[in-house]
């Protein structure tokens, strides 16, 4: 009989790991599951008040409905599948990541969000509370297990509710949690998302700090109306998306090579850009869409300005770092059906700005912002976690500064999505707005 019971947890883990191979994931996943099979938050809402209320400002709570992905996958991605029909599966699988619910009952192509469908639950409670495990060595695209029923999962033992059953799994405790969404290959094989892998060779894995120790912290609190005080973990899902989290991520400092310089002189500007908040590289995540960029500015005695370009490196695929007056994205015009589209402005920022980005190509190897389109990658001039890049300025005085103090300006604005791109489909203007990360400044004595 002793015997008995010491074996018994190892037969029930024997037990659970083999049901857990039953369960399909990824696109073996589609229409396996049906939507009444999940809760909807509101049910979630009567006892997890402030969770609920977190969740619903959250970007989780749009995934689906957020005007920006709703125009890239209706504008761009089906109507791109429709064109070219082999790409239907890959498109269909950005519902698995963007309205879970939907993939798994095998409603694709989902209505469009103002046909008020289940689908625009986007990434609700019962989804990740259902997860029990994951497909594959490296979490992503959509690689989730999930177990929907009575019993919800949870980083925390020994929980009790009215309303469910409760169990304690320790994949809620792991970065790979978050991996099965936030690392995405492509149908040419290319990791067009990284965000876990990018934490993953970074410092903060190695330290045991993930993904929700910074994007879930914890506070005092009770985690749902009759549980006791305990430290709950805050549904925030903060990111991209929020301008308090974006500013401040990375830290600026400049100093000139000299103080005093003649009228006819040239100075050196060098600023220090060091990536102190995230554990990750800076931007990341949908990084085709993205742009930060350093943009510095001097104002003479007399208050004239001057824009100055950024001091050049040399190294490989740098042309795409540097503001420039170029067309790209000229893939975009196979869903939008023009023919021979030249593209749109790449970068629609002051020409020789220093970018901090990661360019995506297209099978023609143009610059995409389609990643489902992505055949290759170009230089990676992001911040990593905890690095710090230098870029300097050398700028030679012009004949019409006036003498006395001149004041340099940085500043590292961030867009979620490229300027150009967003006017050209139509995308609200608040998507391609800028977000001041951080400025500096600095000065110099011009004498005659």
């Amino acid at each position: 009989m002793k015997r008995f019971w010491l074996l018994l947890p190892v037969v029930l883990f024997l037990g659970f790991y083999a049901s857990l191979q039953d369960i399909p994931a990824g696109d073996k996943a589609l229409g396996t599951r049906d939507y009444s099979d999940f809760e909807k938050a509101e049910a979630c809402k009567s006892c997890h008040t402030d969770i609920y209320w977190q969740w619903d400002q959250s970007m989780m709570s749009k995934a689906y409905t957020h005007h920006w992905d709703e125009i890239e996958y209706f504008d761009l991605a089906v109507a791109h599948a429709e064109k070219v029909p082999a790409l239907k599966p890959v498109v269909d699988g950005c519902n698995g990541c963007h309205t879970p619910f939907a993939y798994l009952a095998g409603d694709v192509t989902p209505p469009r969000p103002s046909e008020n469908s289940r689908a625009n639950e986007s990434v609700s409670c019962d989804l990740c509370h259902s997860i029990v495990g994951f497909e594959g060595e490296t979490p992503h695209n959509f690689s989730y297990k999930v177990s929907p029923g009575r019993t919800k999962y949870g980083a925390k033992p020994g929980l009790e509710s009215p309303h469910h059953h409760t169990a304690e799994l320790d994949i809620y405790r792991q970065a790979e949690f978050c991996a099965n969404c936030h690392n995405e290959k492509d149908p040419h094989g290319v990791w067009v998302k990284s965000t876990h892998l990018e934490w993953l060779e970074g410092p903060y894995s190695k330290q045991g700090v993930a993904c929700h120790h910074c994007h879930m912290p914890k506070a005092r609190g009770r985690s749902a109306k009759m549980a006791d005080e305990d430290d709950v973990a805050q549904h925030l899902f903060h990111g991209g998306h929020d301008p308090g989290k974006v500013k401040g991520t990375v830290e600026l400092r400049m100093h000139p090579d000299e103080r005093e310089v003649e009228l006819d002189g040239t100075v050196v500007i060098q600023v220090q850009l060091f990536n102190g908040k995230t554990g990750h590289k800076f931007p990341t995540g949908s990084v085709e869409d993205r742009l930060l960029w350093l943009h510095v500015e001097a104002v003479d005695s007399e208050g004239k300005v001057y824009h100055l370009p950024v001091d050049k490196k040399g190294f490989e695929g740098e042309d795409y770092t540097v503001g420039s007056d170029v067309l790209a994205y000229q893939d975009m015009g196979v869903p939008k059906g023009l023919k021979d589209f030249p593209g749109v402005q790449r970068d629609g920022i002051p020409y020789g700005d220093r970018i901090f980005r990661m360019p995506y190509f297209d099978p023609e190897g143009r610059m995409t912002i389609m990643q489902w389109n992505t055949q290759s990658l170009g230089v990676d001039y992001r911040i990593g976690p905890r690095e710090t890049k230098i870029e300097n300025f050398t700028w030679t005085l012009p004949d019409d500064i006036a003498p006395g103090r001149v004041t340099f300006t940085a500043a590292l604005n961030y867009q979620l999505l490229v300027r150009p791109v967003a006017e050209f489909l139509g995308v609200p203007e608040e998507e391609s707005a800028i977000t001041v990360v951080n400025t500096q400044s600095t000065w110099i004595e011009v004498y005659e």
